[in-house]
């Protein structure tokens, strides 16, 4: 290393100290530019994620604005008379039954009954989709539904459609 010389600097002696010189490297050609290119791969990553996200959003507004009212597939035209409630889809609510609506399914199965005449083996466990059946507890009516699999009642019928006896 080299010695430190004196120098003059306002009337009075200084040491100076020699720095070396900063060591630079020569650029690997094949790391050049791997900085920018993680920078780049990032944003690309995050765009296309809020693209995405905004496309999702986008389309679910859309979808809930102009595409066709419906339940679970049922079409969503309804009937509300003073004897007659619920859908006018035939084909769905093809099954029918007449009889009076108790209150409580079987073995947790539904949440009404229809008893019917010739006893218990002809009763029907009900459940609505699309009708409220606490309304008609009590009262003589004739059920419009799609029969549906049950597990522990003979006969388990979703009710789309309800006309008063």
């Amino acid at each position: 290393m080299n010695k430190p010389k004196k120098e003059l600097v306002r009337g009075e002696p200084v040491e100076s100290i020699t720095v070396p010189a900063p060591v630079v490297r020569p650029i690997d050609p094949k790391r050049e530019g791997e900085s920018i290119m993680k920078l780049l791969t990032s944003r690309m990553i995050l765009g296309i994620f809020v693209a995405i996200v905004l496309l999702g959003v986008g389309t679910g507004y859309l979808l809930s604005r102009y595409a066709p009212k419906s339940m679970g597939g049922v079409a969503s035209s309804t009937i509300n008379t003073g004897k007659v409630v619920g859908s006018t889809d035939t084909q769905t609510f093809k099954d029918s039954a007449v009889g009076v609506i108790q209150k409580g399914g079987t073995d947790g199965e539904g949440t009404h009954q229809l008893i019917r005449d010739g006893g218990p083996s002809q009763t029907v466990t009900l459940l609505s989709s699309v009708v409220d059946l606490d309304i008609y507890v009590g009262k003589k009516v004739k059920v419009s539904g799609q029969t549906v699999t049950a597990k522990r009642a003979a006969w388990l019928m979703d009710v789309g459609k309800v006309e008063l006896q």
